[in-house]
């Protein structure tokens, strides 16, 4: 057990690509954790959805021993947390655990968008910041231009920001030094009843449910009878450990430690991200604050494209929860696609990712709906419902408000494409808020309907601004709004699946693109097939799909013109009672590209 005066909490946050995990790296090899054989680029990007898209998903921890200048040895538990806007959950967990961040600015980029959202997170949890100013070996670093941009925009001192490369391992060393020298030291009191803070949860098919968990008071040891607060649920502790990164056994964790604990539990669903692990004889008075659970902002639809995968599908989501607790799903079943869930994620990037890794580690091949939000229908009986599925709208007579969610975004960009991002937010229903310079940058900040962000927003913004815009958001309550529901009936029958809610300004484009993408898509039948757009009863869009005919004339050669006119109209007959009684097939790649389809 060390003692808290010994220990340093802290996190790395930066925007995506500024060297986080790289300098997690650099650290990692500094203090000896592992040997060089052991190295290997973003070793504690542990997945390899994560390597291969070169961003981190899951926070990961790790504890570093590190003998200072001073003679005096130091225990530095070190949290990499992801940058993408989707994972700020993750971010927000690993700050709650620590007193200190380091707070990492690529030098030829400046500051961008995430870095100004998570070091606020960071400001909020009352840490104590270390700006670190990375890629200085490139030739087109500016340390003094981002040194102005730390105090201009974010507003923090960067008069002895550290100057490193995390790539060749340049000034590592003055890092580690600042962390020890101006990181405050934990504080707590080993004799109070235990007091620790879930941090994260994960299952191993070896160890069961393991719990990353950050001592506040008390001693965590072996052997010990502790309870879970918000459940009220008590457990026997099996294993207590630190990761070094490797799991490595530890007879207990005392104050301002960081570290894990087996104890036997079956299930993650039976730990809460945020809740207090107390003593079972001698409970602590009050938990700790904990931090908000996560709310899933966009939904979509998960099909099987066999419905014979159903229950594969079923058991593969629960694996998955098992490791994502920040993922929600529910069955819901369709005319058009059969049975299947209705999955709720933090963002679209999030969305990708787990349908990503259910095709990788389960074999899974799945139709997604187009994303969704959560809509807020308030009935003219007064009764207020969430609508997570376009097709469960209520009847429009019924409907007193309809409320979409929104969103408050701040928008980097270089000033030469500023035109180009105010009409595309113009565009999206936005309504400006501020417009401000840190030297040749603009800060953009929009309100935004997160309806309009989910489909193609980003893409957009980085096709304007050529990549060089970055984008972050947070939500920001609803408003009431102009909603309609969009149907698409196949021969007179809706189908569900591509219902969507859109605004009344925005549904006759929306349907007439997608009638022709369908149009195009449907295959042609031995009848006549019309595609229709729908709000309520009124058709506002309609293509058809001609049909396949055959040459009933060809054998009728000379004679009477009303041979071939009784001909013809004995097969127009066959076609009417074809259409009435034939079942359209809307192959599955149908499906897929108007799904798909953005807002272009």
């Amino acid at each position: 057990m060390t003692e808290p005066a010994r220990i340093r909490n802290f996190s790395i946050v930066a925007h995506i690509d500024h060297g986080k995990s790289t300098l997690a790296d650099r650290l990692i090899e500094r203090c000896g954790a592992l040997e060089a054989r052991e190295m290997q680029a973003q070793v504690l990007d542990s997945m390899d959805i994560e390597r291969e898209r070169g961003i981190t998903i899951k926070a990961q921890t790790v504890r570093l021993d590190y003998r200072a200048k001073d003679g005096q040895d130091y225990v530095l538990n070190l949290m990499d947390t992801p940058g993408h806007v989707d994972f700020a959950y993750e971010v927000s967990r690993s700050l709650a655990a620590c007193e200190g961040s380091l707070l990492v600015v690529d030098v030829t980029q400046g500051v961008e968008a995430q870095t100004l959202a998570n070091a606020y997170h960071a400001i909020d949890a009352g840490h104590e910041i270390v700006p670190v100013l990375n890629k200085v070996d490139l030739p087109a670093a500016d340390p003094a231009r981002v040194k102005r941009q730390i105090e201009d925009v974010i507003g923090l001192d960067a008069s002895e920001a550290v100057p490193i490369s995390a790539k060749t391992g340049q000034n590592i060393d003055a890092v580690l030094e600042a962390l020890v020298a101006r990181l405050p030291a934990p504080t707590g009191d080993a004799a109070a009843p235990l007091k620790a803070l879930l941090v994260d949860s994960w299952y191993d098919s070896y160890l069961g449910v393991v719990v990353l968990v950050r001592v506040k008071d008390g001693v965590l040891h072996k052997g010990q009878r502790i309870r879970l607060m918000s459940s009220g649920m008590a457990y026997t502790t099996e294993r207590v450990g630190v990761f070094t990164p490797k799991l490595v056994n530890v007879e207990r964790l005392g104050p301002g430690e960081v570290g894990f604990v087996t104890a036997g539990i079956k299930e993650v669903a039976d730990t809460h991200i945020g809740d207090t692990i107390t003593e079972d004889r001698r409970p602590a008075g009050e938990p700790l604050p904990g931090f908000k659970p996560s709310v899933p902002v966009v939904f979509c639809g998960l099909y099987p494209i066999d419905a014979a995968d159903f229950p594969e599908l079923r058991e593969s989501l629960a694996k998955l929860r098992l490791n994502d607790a920040s993922f929600h799903y529910e069955t819901e079943s369709s005319a058009a696609l059969g049975f299947g869930f209705r999955c709720g994620f933090l963002g679209l990037l999030h969305l990708e990712i787990v349908t990503e890794r259910l095709r990788r580690e389960f074999g899974m091949e799945l139709i997604a709906t187009a994303p969704s939000v959560i809509y807020r229908v308030t009935q003219t009986d007064g009764a207020v419902r969430e609508l997570h599925n376009p097709a469960d709208m209520p009847d429009p007579t019924r409907i007193s408000v309809i409320e979409e969610p929104w969103i408050k975004a701040t928008i980097l960009t270089p000033d030469e494409y500023l035109g180009a991002i105010l009409k595309l937010c113009e565009d999206k229903r936005g309504i400006q808020l501020e417009l401000t310079y840190a030297g040749s940058r603009a800060m953009l900040v929009y309100r935004l309907p997160l309806n309009e962000v989910v489909f193609d927003f980003y893409d957009r913004l980085k096709s304007a601004s050529r990549g060089y815009a970055s984008f972050d958001y947070q939500v920001d309550g609803y408003a009431e709004s102009d909603l309609v529901k969009l149907s698409i009936l196949v021969n007179g029958d809706p189908v569900d699946a591509l219902a969507s809610v859109v605004h009344r300004s925005r549904s006759e484009i929306r349907g007439r693109q997608l009638c022709e993408r369908l149009r195009d898509l449907i295959p042609r039948h031995m009848f006549a097939v019309p595609i229709q757009a729908a709000i309520g009863g009124r058709i506002i869009a309609r293509e058809t799909v001609k049909a396949l005919r055959k040459d009933v004339l060809a054998k009728c050669y000379g004679g009477d013109v009303t041979r071939k006119r009784k001909l013809l109209e004995k097969q127009k007959e066959g076609k009417k009672k074809m259409r009435a009684i034939g079942q359209v097939d809307i192959p599955q790649e149908a499906f897929l590209a108007a799904l798909k389809m953005g807002d272009n």
